[in-house]
């Protein structure tokens, strides 16, 4: 069984490469993100409460995230692994993490500020469906429309350079004792994630062996 954890900076490409991963491996993807608004959508306890925090723009408490987490990992496309996003961010939720789930790798992607600034000020959403472009290395087919619907791109507010700098400050804060404490349970795989989607994918292939 994999149960695998991707840390990282907002836009190291861990969605991406998550993604990827989860079907070359036949386990299921777990995005806090997406858990949670699965969850709101669903219309169960949990998802209502979870619902309420984020319309009223407040961070959904971790004991909260935690219960979701603890329901997902109970569905039977959990049952062969997960490779979890966007979870844990800080060394209390890996502790919680551990305590109702083992992890058997977690992979760093490192990737140089500057980069991931570029990046993440290029990108653009569809406000539609979700979907993310970035304006040099992924664009829409049609500049400045969706693919699937042609709905008008947006820059969503925390992708401007300098609310990146503000997230990649608080990453640095809050997220990065994380891999001293995984990397003193050698469990810690750092991963280059500059270059390609294929490159970077090769590498967390590598890690993982």
């Amino acid at each position: 069984m994999h149960r695998i954890v991707l840390l990282g900076p907002p836009g190291a490409g861990k969605g991406t490469q998550a993604k990827r991963l989860a079907t070359e491996l036949g386990i299921a993807h777990l995005s806090t993100g997406d858990m949670l608004r699965a969850a709101a959508a669903q219309g169960t306890s949990l998802g209502r409460e979870a619902d309420g925090y984020m319309r009223r723009g407040l961070l959904v408490p971790d004991a909260l995230v935690l219960s979701i987490l603890r329901e997902r990992l109970a569905s039977p496309d959990a049952q062969r692994g997960f490779v979890l996003d966007g979870y844990p961010r800080t060394v209390a939720q890996a502790h919680s993490l551990a305590e109702i789930t083992p992890v058997e790798h977690v992979l760093y992607f490192e990737i140089p500020e500057s980069v991931l600034v570029e990046r993440l000020s290029q990108r653009r959403s569809c406000p539609v469906d979700g979907s993310v472009y970035n304006l040099v290395t992924q664009p829409p087919r049609v500049p400045g429309r969706c693919d699937r619907d042609g709905t008008p791109l947006i820059q969503r507010p925390d992708d401007t350079e300098e609310a990146v700098r503000t997230r990649l400050a608080v990453y640095r804060e809050v997220t990065v004792p994380l891999l001293d404490l995984y990397r003193t349970q050698g469990l810690l795989r750092t991963v280059a994630a500059g270059g390609s989607v294929e490159e970077v994918a090769a590498r967390v292939r590598e890690a993982l062996r």
